[in-house]
């Protein structure tokens, strides 16, 4: 069975952002066991069990294993890839500029929301945690209390006014 080549997107050698916090790093870490010690193993013995079936190119649950192991595999060496290239948010000190780690009240047209600057892969922004590399998060970041933030968009400017600053 062959299995289409497909041309990558434009989006698919991008680097992903190191900053995380250190509860997502405990998170890699034990995924990362989990698939070693418990997901790996079973995925391996029955690649070689079908293996011994023999004829691989009509063995189609051999193909099906071999693909769950390939993903399985690919998966670690991601999640190692992470592990190695992460840089751990630390609790920032102070609070007179704003930092990867801090809670920012914002005011804008008289409403107050308060975000929290991480980094880009584990925002949510509708839970308040957005990303430094956000068009909000880059405008915050360096900014002190009183200070205004604009995002320029294609039709207007919006502007925010820094209240506080955890």
């Amino acid at each position: 069975m062959r299995v289409p080549i497909r041309k990558p997107g434009k989006y698919t050698h991008l680097k992903t952002d190191p900053n995380i916090t250190e509860d997502k790093y405990i998170r890699l870490k034990n995924e990362l066991k989990n698939l070693k010690e418990i997901k790996r193993p079973p995925a391996i013995r029955e690649v070689k069990r079908l293996a011994l079936l023999g004829d691989f190119s009509e063995n189609a649950a051999y193909q099906i294993a071999k693909g769950k192991l390939r993903g399985i595999n690919g998966r670690i060496l991601k999640i190692e890839d992470r592990l190695i290239r992460a840089e751990i948010i630390k609790k920032p000190k102070g609070n007179k500029f704003v930092q990867l780690g801090h809670f920012v009240t914002i005011e804008k047209s008289g409403q107050e929301k308060t975000y929290q600057i991480l980094g880009s892969s584990e925002t949510k922004p509708g839970s308040g945690t957005i990303s430094h590399l956000s068009p909000l998060g880059k405008s915050l970041m360096g900014k002190s209390i009183g200070d205004i933030a604009e995002i320029k968009l294609p039709e207007k400017s919006v502007k925010y006014k820094i209240i506080k600053i955890e």
